[in-house]
């Protein structure tokens, strides 16, 4: 069994499996990582290693404790993976960028995928079937353009994210629904055509916070898989700990 960490801003993302397969999944504040990790040991006996992905976020005690408790491996930059890297900066590549295309080569191993993780930032990342990582785009993620237009203008409000009846606006909040969430989804459309235009066989995979609430809205076609960090994650695990 393998343990995956996944560490955010204020949330760790903790999750179990069993070969390919998720056997125990779940969110905690990161505060409370170490009672959650107790928990977990007492329940899957048989956890032999464990990834750690955004250790800078972990206080040096945390990390210094985890190690005591499982056989760790940290993602880095450095870590071997299963692709050629083509990026031109490869030091400066997110390592949730890196697990998300280590996730492409478990179905799609011989496919062009782009794969777009809907967070905090909207990533776009392509391998192509030659196995190359090539790269990709990032841009603001639905919240942060909400948060901008609020924190960088005098008189528009900060809102929830909510799906925008109508293309129109009719009123300012209706208006900013309407800029913010239409220009988040032609902008995926937009590049998944792009993509299409010169890889003929492509496959798209939509992931990340807001992947759900976005799939329904897209005009292409997509696979969307809430897990495919997790995955990525633990395929990096295996392939390390062989």
């Amino acid at each position: 069994m393998n343990l995956i960490i996944d560490v955010g801003n204020s949330y760790v993302k903790l999750a179990v499996f069993k070969g390919i397969d998720i056997e125990y999944k779940t969110t905690v504040e990161l505060n409370r990582i170490l009672k959650e990790l107790q928990a977990i040991k007492k329940e899957f006996k048989l956890i032999e290693h464990a990834i750690i992905s955004s250790v800078g976020k972990l206080k040096k005690s945390d990390l210094s404790a985890i190690s005591k408790y499982f056989d760790i491996i940290i993602l880095d930059a450095n870590i071997k993976v299963p692709f050629k890297n083509l990026y031109k900066t490869p030091k400066t590549l997110g390592v949730d960028r890196i697990a998300l295309v280590c996730a492409s080569r478990i179905n799609y191993s011989n496919n062009n995928v782009l794969i777009i993780d809907a967070g905090t930032c909207i990533t776009y990342d392509f391998i192509n079937n030659k196995n190359e990582y090539l790269g990709g785009a990032i841009s603001p993620g639905i919240r942060v353009r909400y948060k901008s237009l609020n924190n960088l203008t005098a008189n528009l409000p900060l809102l929830e994210t909510e799906m925008p009846k109508n293309i129109v606006g009719e009123s300012t909040e209706e208006s900013i629904h309407s800029g913010v969430i239409h220009g988040v989804l032609n902008e995926i459309d937009g590049v998944i055509e792009s993509y299409k235009m010169n890889y003929l066989d492509l496959t798209v995979i939509l992931t990340g916070g807001d992947g759900k609430f976005l799939s329904k809205q897209l005009k292409s076609s997509i696979f969307a898989n809430p897990n495919f960090l997790l995955e990525g994650l633990n395929f990096i695990l295996q392939y390390n700990s062989n």
